[in-house]
């Protein structure tokens, strides 16, 4: 064999298939990171979802009667009323999710950065070109995403149903794509899909560009250089925007 040849086995995966490994390595950070956070996701949506159910059916009257009051009183509430694990109720449609929208929207932008759109000669990716591309890709990636999005929402609030004396509609994971593509063909794994790319679209325009930004400042004014610890210390700045942002846009998801 060839030196050459010897070479080429001898590349890190990073470097011989770039876009697959930036997939694969997005995934299995989003994949974590909804492992750990997951709960959080869930109480929000008992919140919102009892929040809707009691105003439609007391009005004014909701607060007084809502079973649940906060983040940590609706956890602990989950935990007796359900069990512990149920905290992690449709986390399985969630890591889906996260690895097909994380990984679709990291290749996609990565894509558009280097290929569509290009760097300038000084290789700093001008604002406006990260703004349209991280858009792009938030677009690309979420809807690509969304029926495992739509079966995520559905499978969190099968323990409500549960608890107010309502027969269960899914038995798993694939039993509810499986009914849900029964029940409303192909369009409706895409239910919703309108606002939750414009949704992505927003939130994709701020931290694509803010991470760009962020790992192009650190290359230029640190010690750092373009590798994996600047990657990672720019997602983790990125994941500090990201907390601060609301989710409105799932709301048609959950009342469908």
């Amino acid at each position: 064999m060839s030196a050459p040849e010897d070479e080429e086995r001898l590349l890190l995966l990073t470097q011989r298939w770039p876009r697959a490994s930036k997939f694969l390595l997005s995934g299995c950070a989003a994949t974590v990171a909804e492992l750990a956070t997951f709960p959080l996701d869930l109480t929000k949506t008992r919140l919102q979802m009892q929040g809707e159910a009691a105003l439609a059916r007391l009005g004014d009257s909701a607060k007084e009667s809502a079973p649940y009051r906060g983040m940590v009183r609706t956890a602990l509430g989950i935990i007796q009323e359900e069990g512990f694990l149920k905290l992690w109720q449709g986390v399985t449609p969630a890591i889906y999710r996260h690895v097909v929208y994380s990984g679709g929207r990291m290749v996609t932008y990565e894509h558009l950065r280097e290929v569509v759109f290009g760097k300038s000669e000084d290789k700093h990716y001008p604002l406006w070109k990260s703004v349209i591309g991280g858009m792009m890709a938030g677009v690309i990636g979420q809807f690509l995403a969304n029926p495992t999005d739509l079966v995520k929402v559905q499978m969190q609030m099968e323990g409500k149903r549960k608890l107010e004396g309502k027969p269960l509609r899914f038995r798993g994971v694939h039993h509810a794509f499986a009914k849900i593509l029964a029940e409303g063909g192909i369009r409706g794994l895409w239910a919703g899909w309108i606002p939750n790319i414009q949704r992505a679209a927003l939130v994709n325009m701020g931290d694509l560009t803010t991470y760009d930004t962020v790992k192009h400042y650190l290359v230029l004014n640190t010690p750092l250089e373009d590798n994996i610890m600047t990657h990672g210390l720019s997602s983790d700045l990125v994941g500090s925007y990201k907390a601060i942002q609301c989710d409105p846009a799932q709301h048609f998801l959950k009342k469908n």
